[in-house]
């Protein structure tokens, strides 16, 4: 499998399109998988056709966050490099002007998180587990990434996702309002459209100026520290914590 094929574009109709997350074996995250889908959501906002997009997996896994086997390796500029990753294509999910409808049936963990707390509307299969795993592997969170779990999470989910790193299932993700509707993999993705048709039937350009206003001073923030050197901290993203902790999770030796 080649980069090409790491998503999936789709027009489903009726001015819904869809983007299919389709790096095996999780859809880890790499520079290139988010720029590969940042392009998407570029052609995606161009389409005057699409209405609303859809972002749904190929796989039991949404996304498992970073791939540590990789992560391990990364000297200085690949760890500026995945930092600034992070913070531009999540913060251009955040900011796109249409609506997005998010569809999890399996874990969304870490980086991986970050699809659906971008996201306008979001469906979980009973199966699907949510959680922000960095502090467990000996990393802070990017300007980017930190800022959409801050107007995305209240104050409490965010100290226990943040602090504890434990994931949780779909019915306490509902419940903190993480996602919006529980489905069985039957008919989550015919709920995902019948979500989608109600959002594209929205005027679209009313639709991104009230986006806009409830979300314009998180980005203007995430921007303002991007242009102030957020995605090339000083001395790189690790700690000396950060390998041994990776190695751990990933059950090696470092």
């Amino acid at each position: 499998m080649t980069a090409d094929d790491w998503l999936i574009r789709e027009d489903l109709g009726g001015g819904i399109g869809r983007i299919t997350l389709n790096r095996p074996p999780v859809n880890a995250l790499t520079p290139a998988f988010l720029k590969a889908f940042a392009d998407k959501l570029d052609e995606a906002e161009r389409d005057d056709a699409v209405r609303a997009l859809v972002i749904s997996s190929s796989f039991k896994v949404f996304s498992a966050g970073l791939d540590l086997k990789e992560a391990r390796a990364l000297d200085l500029a690949g760890q500026h490099a995945i930092v600034t990753a992070l913070n531009v294509e999540f913060t251009k999910l955040f900011a796109f002007p249409k609506p997005v409808i998010t569809v999890a049936t399996g874990a969304a963990i870490a980086g991986g998180l970050f699809f659906v707390l971008a996201s306008d509307y979001r469906l979980a299969g009973p199966k699907a587990g949510f959680g922000l795993a960095e502090v467990r592997v000996g990393v802070d969170f990017p300007v980017g990434p930190m800022e959409i779990a801050r107007a995305a999470l209240n104050p409490n989910d965010l100290r226990r996702l943040m602090l504890g790193g434990r994931p949780i299932g779909a019915q306490a993700a509902l419940a903190a309002g993480i996602v919006d509707e529980i489905a069985e993999p039957d008919t989550i993705m015919d709920q995902a459209l019948h979500a989608a048709r109600h959002y594209a039937s929205i005027p679209p350009l009313t639709f991104a100026s009230v986006k806009r206003q409830i979300r314009g001073e998180v980005i203007a923030r995430i921007e303002a520290a991007m242009a102030n050197g957020a995605n090339t901290p000083e001395g790189g993203w690790y700690t000396d914590e950060t390998k041994p902790a990776m190695a751990a999770m990933i059950g090696g030796s470092d």
